[in-house]
């Protein structure tokens, strides 16, 4: 992949760009963008690969103006602006999911078709109780058997990692913090704006993701006006890093077929 450093809104924002086509905005999740992961090439094959570390991820730097998955979207809208893309894909993973959905209901006609993978951003269950498990309160190893289907094969060794590594993982968790705490992994507004996006959706989700139930997948599609839902087998809270290939012949199949409308 290619790497460059753009200037939007008063963030230094890392971007990696990968292949030629029909143009991809791929919002990564909590854990950051790695361009080594292996569904990117699978995606690419076809398609440009547009991966933005959202500010305060990666190496993208984190204004003191930024602090909610709404304010991230208009800097993902400026993005396309200076890239002179008028319409594209979005997939958006977890995290990113919200701030897709941030940016569809901004834009809605910037979108040709929109990818949700274990979204969250919205509530739907009661309001005494959580509808995303309290990341933030439990231990690593039991947090690990929610994300994953298959945790020890996931897992990251730590010493393996350079200081740079260690210090964007803390970071990273760090600018979560900032944006989802408060109210917890939603915005109280955005079930009421979802009408608004024109995409044909499609939300994925791991069989056994620990963290987004099936339950809430299926409210957040029927928010959705031309919503479907689709599972793949044996992944967790991240089937494009467990499961890459089928994750992109899932994706692809959506984006590429001409039968949608």
């Amino acid at each position: 992949m290619q790497r460059q450093v753009m200037t939007v809104a008063g963030a230094e924002l890392e971007v990696y760009e990968a292949g030629e086509g029909p143009p991809i905005l791929f919002l990564h999740g909590a854990q950051g963008f790695a361009p080594t992961h292996p569904y990117v090439p699978l995606l690419s094959v076809r398609h440009r690969l547009i991966a933005p570390s959202h500010p305060g991820f990666g190496q993208s730097t984190l204004p003191d103006w930024i602090d909610s998955p709404d304010d991230i979207s208009y800097i993902h809208l400026e993005l396309l602006d200076r890239l002179n893309l008028d319409q594209v894909d979005v997939i958006g993973c977890s995290l990113g999911g919200w701030i897709a959905c941030e940016l569809a209901i901004k834009s809605p006609r910037r979108l040709r078709r929109l990818v949700l993978v274990g979204p969250v951003g919205v509530k739907t269950g009661p309001i005494d109780r959580l509808d995303i498990p309290d990341i933030f309160a439990l231990p690593q190893r039991t947090l690990e058997t929610l994300l994953f289907h298959n945790p020890d094969r996931m897992r990251v060794d730590p010493s393996s990692l350079t200081d740079e590594q260690l210090a964007i993982q803390v970071r990273n968790r760090e600018t979560l913090a900032l944006l989802v705490w408060e109210p917890y992994m939603h915005n109280p507004k955005l079930s009421h704006r979802l009408h608004r996006v024109t995409a044909p959706t499609l939300l994925i989700r791991g069989a056994t993701d620990g963290l987004v139930s099936t339950a809430y997948m299926d409210s957040y599609a029927r928010l959705l006006p031309d919503a479907r839902t689709t599972t793949i087998e044996a992944a967790g809270h991240a089937p494009h890093a467990e499961q890459p290939e089928a994750f992109a012949r899932t994706v692809l199949a959506f984006l590429e077929s001409e039968a949608l409308r």
